[in-house]
């Protein structure tokens, strides 16, 4: 059993403040010894659940925020910038279950701790066919195309039930109740950890019996940018269409290709923020 994780920060339990997302300093220092124990809690909880081979992902700023030899496991760390699956990067057919760890909700949603999409300088809203969505749905592409599952789902009440619509069957552990964009009412990191453990074990053991993710193909990606520019510029990556003065459309039935068109609009329309 392989098991797939790709982890965030925002949505860990304890962090409230993007400076405890970004180093350096001391908030930062203590957010990522958050952030690895609630990894380390998800992996142990694979572990217990049968998983025998563990590959985690950090998806998070410039996704080099864990020391790999605290990692419990032994589980591979996929850790860098411009990987091309971008939070999925480590991803192939060979995974049997897929975990999203420290997800938060989308920058259109209802209030959600340190909320965004991808970058919240460009992007204003995504739509995965026709449903609102944020990180996880976009990013659930990319377990479609390889036949994996989403089994677990950690982050605030925002992100559970945005991973609603597509992943019916995952477990789904809420470790804080965002109350705005910064402030949230959190369990204590051990309360948290445990209840990732056996929500991971749980997965992990039922995993052949949860449906891959709920996107029908065609799959059409609807982006909502900040500015006009912004949408003209992400017109310029291939498969993109621009459908409004600040929206832009991907649309096929390779799930895969949806999702490395829209990586290109994130990196492509840096250019635009006006920076």
């Amino acid at each position: 059993m392989k098991v797939f994780i790709s982890f965030d920060m925002e949505g860990v339990a304890g962090i409230v403040d993007w400076s405890q997302c970004r180093p350096p300093g001391q908030p930062y220092e203590e957010g990522r010894a958050l952030l690895l124990g609630e990894v380390n809690a998800a992996i142990d909880g694979a572990l217990a659940g049968g998983a025998t081979e563990i590959v985690c992902n950090d998806s998070h700023g410039t996704m080099n925020n864990l020391n790999p030899a605290e990692l419990h496991g032994r589980a591979l760390y996929v850790a860098g910038r411009h990987k091309p699956r971008y939070m999925m990067e480590g991803m192939d057919a060979s995974v049997d279950a897929v975990f999203f760890v420290g997800y938060h909700g989308s920058i259109s949603g209802d209030s959600s701790v340190l909320s965004h999409t991808y970058n919240p300088s460009v992007v204003s809203r995504v739509e995965l066919n026709g449903a609102e969505c944020g990180e996880s749905g976009i990013n659930g592409l990319v377990a479609l195309a390889c036949a994996a599952p989403v089994v677990l789902i950690t982050g605030d009440q925002q992100t559970a039930a945005e991973g609603g619509p597509f992943f019916s069957g995952a477990e789904r552990v809420v470790v804080k109740e965002s109350i705005t964009r910064f402030a949230a009412a959190q369990l204590h990191p051990l309360d948290a950890r445990d209840k990732i453990a056996a929500a991971a074990t749980a997965a992990t053991r039922r995993a052949r019996e949860v449906p891959l993710p709920d996107i029908a193909l065609p799959a059409r990606l609807d982006v909502h940018m900040q500015t006009a520019d912004m949408a003209g510029v992400a017109s310029w990556v291939k498969g993109v269409e621009r459908t409004g003065t600040r929206t832009v459309r991907v649309e096929g039935d390779d799930p895969l290709a949806v999702y490395r068109a829209f990586v290109g609009i994130t990196y492509i329309t840096r250019v635009a923020e006006g920076r």
